[in-house]
């Protein structure tokens, strides 16, 4: 590997980095050794040494000719032989090997970032360039590609100054994550990273598997938006159960499926890092919801939870139940767009009523009616030990006997606040 680098270093890099700065240099010598050569053909052929025969003619003529064809073609292959090991370092050179560069210590690696903008033909990002000093930098919305993206992560390997990373939004693809991804399993400064919105799909989020079971200093990572699906799930599930740095991570708005929920439900049994979870905006159902629930069962690390917008439904709604009777960590749980129908709703509060740890509960626009919401309440009341602080059942329209035991549990609970949509009848009675 050293040596690839260093071929890099000494074929690539001067032929693709200088090759401005050094035109006229070299053009100046290409003049003055053709100048060399006529006059040494000259010397060669001048009265001194040639031979005549009693004809006129030169004798050894044809053997001069026979040397320079044989010089001439000794050249050719010099220079193709030349050309073929720039090609070849190319071809090896296909990511981060800029890095491989050790010239003057440069902190910031401006320097590299540069020469590696001319390596991938992309336009420096000056915006960069302004904040490689600064402990955030954000670029958003801007566009770098794969290519841009791979000369961004040359630079970021030896930047000791930027802490957190937000490149949401550039359209980096794969390529451009995998690229990512390598630099972070060098770096060990940036422990915040933003990559919602990159396109960077089952390839890139396998690469951000692969660096989390590296990586030691990444608190916080978020993948939100980036067409991930089960493959990409197959990947991150064993990197969590190794990785205990990482706190927050976010995988909302993707494709993960009922396979995805079985596989991140068995990694979360097992991890004992992260923080907060997002995954809503999934397909998680079914099998799938039912396993990923039985995982926080044992968790005792998680504290915040995002399920939204996926198909939960009473299945899922009962295997949350049953986690919740046992969890002891989770203090944020959000379930709201899940489908879930009164009956779900009736046996979550199994868990709710002997949970100590849950303060804020999102029930919000799943069908579970009046019935749903009233169960829930009362799950609270019956619970001397609940910690809730906030139930919220937007989109929920509750009756007057809601209403009523809101008003007990007040009494019991003051700092209770419940959100909900509105009262049954509150509307008929306004028009009448």
């Amino acid at each position: 590997m050293v040596h690839g680098k260093k071929l890099a270093k000494e074929t690539l890099l001067p032929s693709v980095l200088e090759e401005d700065d050094d035109a006229e240099i070299e053009s100046g010598k290409l003049h003055l050794g053709e100048l060399r050569a006529s006059r040494t053909e000259v010397d060669v052929r001048g009265p001194k040494d040639q031979r005549f025969g009693s004809d006129g003619n030169v004798l050894d003529r044809g053997e001069r000719e026979r040397e320079k064809k044989e010089e001439e073609e000794e050249d050719e292959q010099e220079e193709l032989g030349g050309k073929e090991r720039v090609i070849s370092d190319e071809d090896y050179d296909t990511d981060l090997e800029l890095e491989g560069t050790e010239e003057a210590y440069d902190p910031t690696g401006k320097t590299s970032y540069m020469e590696a903008c001319k390596m991938f033909q992309v336009v420096p990002a000056f915006s960069f360039l302004r904040q490689m000093k600064a402990s955030e930098l954000s670029m958003m919305h801007y566009g770098l590609g794969p290519q841009g993206t791979k000369a961004l992560a040359v630079p970021l390997v030896t930047n000791t100054s930027i802490l957190r990373l937000n490149l949401r939004d550039n359209w980096m693809e794969g390529m451009g994550g995998a690229a990512i991804a390598k630099m972070l399993k060098e770096n060990s400064y940036i422990t915040e990273v933003d990559l919602s919105n990159n396109h960077l799909g089952d390839y890139g989020a396998t690469a951000m598997a692969a660096m989390l079971e590296e990586n030691s200093t990444l608190i916080s990572l978020n993948l939100s938006g980036n067409r991930l699906t089960d493959l990409s799930a197959e990947a991150l599930g064993p990197a969590l159960v190794v990785n205990t740095k990482l706190q927050h991570l976010d995988i909302s708005h993707n494709a993960l499926g009922e396979r995805a929920g079985q596989i991140l439900g068995d990694a979360l049994s097992e991890n004992t890092g992260l923080r907060s979870l997002s995954l809503a905006w999934n397909s998680i159902r079914g099998r799938g919801a039912v396993m990923l629930a039985h995982g926080f069962r044992g968790n005792d690390s998680l504290r915040t939870v995002d399920l939204s917008f996926n198909g939960f439904g009473k299945e899922g709604a009962v295997a949350l139940g049953q986690a919740l009777k046992e969890n002891n960590a989770l203090e944020e749980l959000n379930v709201s767009n899940n489908r879930i129908p009164p009956e779900g709703a009736i046996h979550l509060t199994v868990g709710l009523r002997v949970n100590k740890t849950i303060k804020s509960l999102n029930m919000g626009r799943n069908p579970i009616l009046n019935a749903g919401c009233y169960s829930i309440l009362k799950s609270v009341q019956e619970n001397p030990d609940s910690a809730m602080e906030a139930l919220d059942f937007a989109g929920i329209p509750v009756n007057q006997d809601f209403e009523n035991l809101h008003t007990v549990v007040k009494e019991i609970f003051p700092a209770l606040t419940i959100n909900h949509g509105g009262r049954i009848g509150t509307f008929r009675k306004a028009k009448a």
